[in-house]
């Protein structure tokens, strides 16, 4: 997955990765992806539940040794 920008959010707890997708989502352009990684588990249900509200795409999510992945393009 192409991503135009990669966010590291490994070691923040709550609200943090959210907070900081949204940061960075700012500085994209519509149909440009954002890769976050996290280690919240929260971030499992917080970053869809975000995504959808503000208008963007969760296209691909993965669980790989305790860290998650997301693809999420800019609505």
């Amino acid at each position: 997955m192409n991503a135009t920008k990669v966010l590291d959010a490994k070691g923040l707890a709550c609200p943090m990765p959210v907070v900081r997708a949204k940061k960075a989502m700012d500085e994209l352009q519509s149909g440009q992806v954002l890769e976050v990684h996290t280690t919240d588990k929260g971030a499992k249900n917080d970053l869809p539940a975000w995504a959808k509200a503000s208008g963007h795409t969760v296209l691909e999510m993965k669980e790989e040794n305790g860290v998650l992945t997301f693809w999420i393009q800019k609505g």
